[in-house]
């Protein structure tokens, strides 16, 4: 607590030889209209108790260093709020549940693995205003746009397979995801879907173009990643979201990969803004002041107790 601590007024120090020289040279006869009982207070007769004496150099020197004014600088950061806007779009779809995407921990299922890699993505993310948007049959905004990654990465853990139907509304979650970013004024809008598959028949009420056009209308760059092993019409899809809205597709195999991928998209969409360090001045005068106050308080009440006529 009390490391880094300085002086405002270090010289004030000085002050101190002026009391031991009045102890030991001046006879103080001070008028009491100048500083009552200072005659009394600095009485030679004192020294004679050395409680009395430690009480009284006590709250001198207490007292001095209080008016030194010990400091200490407290840094602190003032945290931008104007990084990207991005919309994280996550496929909840049945297949998500099959297992072994990750060989050091084949029990868990693809969608647990993306979760894990996920929330670290939006951990690392500090100065971004960050969306989610989740999907299957049917495709719904989990979390709107927020700055607190506590809470978006508490949502992302309690998501689970199926929750939005089993089969996948690809084109539909693409527009849900550009909607979640429709009323924001950032001049840096990213969508990262990810997904397994490819749309499935008859179940996206959105054409591919139209949500295309959406997100080219919004601004919105968009950066696809196919998990698994998708074929070759489903990577043709995801390379031409990419190649209209600006973003680059990726494709990960398994959780290694798919780590390097959020690790890419990180890189490539880094947040250029700084945090601003400022520091403020904590005083801490109070501390030798209250010492102060509490042995003079001890020694007058000591001294009237003895009788003495100091």
């Amino acid at each position: 607590m009390f490391d880094g601590i300085y002086f405002e007024f270090p010289k004030l120090l000085f002050v101190i030889f002026f009391f031991i020289a009045c102890e030991t040279l001046c006879k103080m006869k001070l008028p009491s209209i100048y500083f009552p009982h200072a005659s009394q207070f600095m009485k030679s007769n004192v020294s004679a108790s050395k409680l009395l004496f430690f009480l009284k150099w006590l709250t001198i020197v207490m007292m001095i260093l209080a008016l030194m004014s010990p400091v200490k600088d407290e840094p602190y950061e003032l945290k931008p709020k104007h990084g990207h806007e991005i919309a994280l779009i996550l496929d909840a779809s049945g297949s998500m549940k099959e297992r072994g995407f990750d060989p050091l921990n084949p029990a868990a299922s693809r969608f647990d693995v993306v979760k894990s890699i996920v929330r670290d993505f939006i951990n690392k993310r500090e100065n971004d205003n960050m969306g989610l948007v989740v999907f299957g049959s049917y495709s719904f905004i989990a979390s709107p746009l927020t700055y607190d990654k506590h809470i978006l990465s508490r949502i992302v853990a309690q998501l689970e397979v199926g929750m939005a139907g089993k089969y996948t509304a690809l084109y539909e979650a693409l527009a849900q995801g550009v909607n979640l970013l429709k009323m924001s004024r950032a001049k840096s809008k990213v969508a990262i879907l990810l997904t397994d598959g490819y749309s499935t028949a008859g179940v996206d009420k959105i054409p591919l173009d139209v949500a295309l056009d959406i997100a080219k209308k919004e601004g919105v760059k968009v950066y696809p990643i196919g998990i698994g092993a998708p074929d070759e019409y489903n990577r043709a899809v995801l390379m031409k979201i990419a190649k209209e809205t600006g973003g680059v597709a990726f494709g990960a195999a398994n959780a290694s990969q798919l780590k390097e991928v959020y690790e890419k998209i990180d890189a490539l969409e880094k947040s250029e803004i700084k945090n601003e360090t400022f520091s403020y001045k904590n005083y801490y005068y109070f501390y030798p002041l209250f010492i102060a106050l509490l042995s003079l308080l001890l020694y007058v009440y000591l001294r009237n107790k003895r009788g003495s006529v100091i």
